[in-house]
């Protein structure tokens, strides 16, 4: 069973470094990529209602279109919203706000997870991993992807691999030359030999993907 996040801190940019020296020493074409492209630069969600609440609302659109709907969100509750903001809405007032029917649905059921307890978000610094994620994946509309983001970003989970992250696949591909983008069921073994740092691979990966993508190079 995982670490609970009380004993670790938050992926910072030295830790992050301290990380990827040690993924550096054991797999060189790692090494020589991060001598091109440097480090990854840290991403540090805080940990709550909110952030898990903008996770889902940006599945499955463009970056540009989720910033969107969350400016809109937090220009219509003042603040970053919380539950029972959310729980307070009608379906037209979150609509207004760019939400779709669906994700209405399942920012409405998130809302009522808290407040019934059975997201307990006081209790994940202290909880394992698979504690944290099993409480989100029970959610509607909350999948592996949204949990280990979460892990990762909002706890400081450093050993969570988002496989099932497009980018991340595809960072991988471009990283050791492969035919074809893995399937998250084979990169999580690919990836075995970055633990307990696999999170920061996998950031490493959004890393290279993101300049590989703007450059055109592969």
């Amino acid at each position: 069973m995982s670490t609970p996040a009380s004993t670790v801190s938050l992926l910072d940019q030295a830790r992050i470094r301290d990380a990827m020296d040690v993924l550096a020493a054991r797999d060189p074409q790692l090494a020589a990529l991060r001598e091109r492209i440097g480090d990854p630069p840290p991403r540090i969600l805080p940990p709550g209602f909110a952030t898990l609440l903008q996770i889902m609302t940006a599945q499955q659109i463009s970056v540009r279109a989720a910033a969107a709907i969350w400016r809109r969100l937090e220009q219509a509750a003042g603040a970053p919203p919380d539950h029972h903001w959310i729980a307070g809405q009608t379906v037209e007032a979150l609509r207004a706000c760019g939400v779709g029917f669906r994700k209405i649905t399942h920012a409405q059921g998130l809302a009522a997870a808290v407040m019934d307890g059975r997201l307990g978000l006081d209790r994940h610094h202290a909880a394992s991993d698979e504690e944290v994620a099993a409480e989100i994946i029970a959610l509607n509309g909350f999948g592996r992807w949204s949990a280990d983001i979460y892990l990762l970003f909002a706890l400081g989970r450093a050993d969570v691999f988002p496989a099932d992250d497009l980018a991340v696949q595809v960072g991988y591909q471009r990283l050791r030359g492969l035919d074809r983008r893995p399937t998250p069921k084979a990169l999580r073994p690919m990836v075995e030999h970055w633990a307990p740092w696999r999170g920061v691979g996998a950031m490493f990966l959004w890393h290279y993907y993101g300049s590989t993508t703007l450059d055109g190079s592969a």
